[in-house]
């Protein structure tokens, strides 16, 4: 059996933004649990990944970024599993961000893009479900 068959990756609704913010700085109260929710904070800086209408307009952000689901849990020894998916979507000169939670990938492209990547991703196998909001 292979991943693309195995496992279906569902498009969530919410649109996203990427920010940056200085490494000094506190988690910010306006990042509210959307669909997505990420603090990841290294020694140079502190990226939040949230709804995108919760970012104010002067923050440094990336906006209008879209979540490709991998359907989990995932087991931790599944191999290829980013590769399976980045691979089709870099050949369709599609941009990702991605991140991994304790049960599943995200796979995050920008809403523009958001069409052709479900094109490469449905021709390489994988089942595609569009637009599913999860509970908040």
């Amino acid at each position: 059996m292979s991943i693309q068959n195995d496992i279906p990756l569902i498009v969530l609704a919410e649109r996203l933004a990427i920010c940056r913010l200085p490494v000094d700085s506190p988690y910010p109260d306006w990042a509210r649990p959307g669909e997505m929710l990420a603090f990841l904070q290294t020694r140079a800086e502190l990226t939040v990944v949230c709804a995108e209408r919760f970012v104010p307009p002067e923050t440094r952000a990336e906006r209008g970024w879209r979540i490709l689901m991998v359907q989990g849990p995932l087991d931790f020894s599944l191999v290829g599993m980013l590769a399976s998916i980045t691979t089709p979507l870099a050949r369709a000169g599609v941009s990702v961000f991605t991140l991994s939670t304790f049960d599943t990938d995200y796979i995050l492209v920008r809403d523009e893009a958001l069409t052709r990547a479900v094109e490469a991703l449905v021709q390489s196998g994988f089942l595609v479900i569009n637009h599913v909001r999860l509970s908040s």
